[in-house]
């Protein structure tokens, strides 16, 4: 009687041991998800609050650090880029504040094909393609997009924008729902 309940012991402590990683590895990918998605809220919560031209509700998404970081290309070939949270906050919110009405008909924005990848518990890089329409929603422009986020204080926040845009090949918005991603990286020359 002895072995046998000494057996049913030892066979209850191997399932149990054989099921604890199984549930861990399924509390990690459940809290991977969760951070996936205050990641993505806190990216776009800043796009619609820039919209918006609502500064406070702007400035809070971002890291505001030294080591703060945008850059971006522009429709003439040439490029900007601010260091540091001052310089960001110099730009973006004199931008903001010089222009307070709220963008009544801001673009529409959609996000593809974004890839996460973490570093540690508060540190995260990520990519994707974006599209931003014109007013009437006819045509969109596309953006490979980069950022760096860091968990402060329990928030997720933006310390690196890197946008990256191709202002000569308009998407008409009768394509976008077939672009799944952009696979041709080339600058535009064959992307569709």
């Amino acid at each position: 009687m002895k072995t046998i309940s000494l057996m049913l012991v030892a066979a209850f402590l191997f399932v149990s041991c054989y099921n604890t990683p199984k549930k861990e590895n399924s509390e990690k990918e459940g809290n991977l998800e969760n951070e996936k998605k205050a990641i993505t809220a806190t990216i776009e919560k800043e796009t619609e609050s820039f919209f918006a031209r609502d500064y406070e509700a702007w400035k809070s998404n971002y890291a505001q650090t030294d080591y703060a970081f945008q850059a971006w290309s522009n429709d003439d070939g040439t490029f900007d880029s601010n260091v540091g949270w001052n310089d960001i906050n110099k730009q973006i919110g004199k931008y903001i504040s010089e222009n307070p009405e709220p963008v009544s008909s801001h673009p529409k924005v959609e996000r593809k094909n974004m890839k996460y990848k973490f570093y540690g518990d508060n540190v995260a890089y990520l990519t994707w393609d974006q599209f931003n329409s014109d007013k009437p929603e006819k045509n969109f422009h596309h953006s490979k997009e980069v950022r760096l986020m860091e968990k402060i204080d329990g928030q997720w926040k933006i310390v690196c924008v890197s946008a990256f845009w191709d202002y000569k090949n308009l998407i008409p918005a009768s394509r976008l729902p077939q672009i799944q991603r952009i696979a041709n990286e080339s600058g535009g020359k064959t992307k569709i």
